[in-house]
């Protein structure tokens, strides 16, 4: 494989068997755990030790105060998420786990976009608030903050739509995700 500032070129072949083969799998798992000081670091930690990068990570109250939920998505086309799922069931604080199906789920992310607008780009601006249903909830001189919520492609299509108008600052909240229809027990 080429080194860095060489200019020796991959082939495809090279690329593929350095980065492993990409399917593309995202996998949102959704666990109960204990709310306990420390769990959240345990359950990193163990995703860390596997090779396993965290797309996006969300942890809140759920209609239990004594119990949180850690909502996260990894791509496990890399690597096999039954294993590192059969290491989570083994952590003392972990009550349940499930993989969820995309399909059968519903997720949304939440994200901020500080984008600057002056006079003469505010009102085009304003079309793409508007087209993607998100909402203003800061005006100043210069700038606008605006909030959306959505899917991972909502979010990425309005950065997209925003960023040539002066993408100043984002922020994004990791998605969050519930099961379809009746709730399982």
């Amino acid at each position: 494989m080429g080194e860095p500032g060489t200019n020796e070129l991959l082939s495809l072949e090279d690329l593929e068997a350095a980065v492993g083969h990409r399917t593309g799998r995202k996998h949102i798992l959704s666990i109960l755990v204990e709310n306990k000081p420390g769990v959240l670091a345990r359950i990193a930690g163990l995703f860390a030790r596997r090779g396993f990068n965290i797309d996006t990570l969300a942890v809140g109250p759920t209609e239990d105060p004594k119990v949180s939920r850690v909502t996260m998505t990894v791509d496990g086309a890399l690597h096999p998420i039954d294993q590192v799922t059969k290491q989570l069931h083994k952590l003392i604080n972990v009550l349940k786990i499930r993989d969820l199906e995309p399909g059968d789920t519903v997720a949304r992310e939440l994200a901020l976009f500080k984008v600057s607008a002056d006079g003469a780009t505010r009102a085009e601006l304003m079309q793409v608030v508007e087209i993607f249903r998100a909402k203003v909830v800061d005006v100043s001189r210069r700038t606008v903050t605006v909030e959306v919520t959505g899917t991972d492609a909502k979010i990425e299509a309005f950065e997209g739509m925003v960023r040539p108008f002066g993408l100043i600052e984002m922020v994004r909240t990791g998605e969050i995700a519930i099961s379809r229809g009746r709730a399982e027990t």
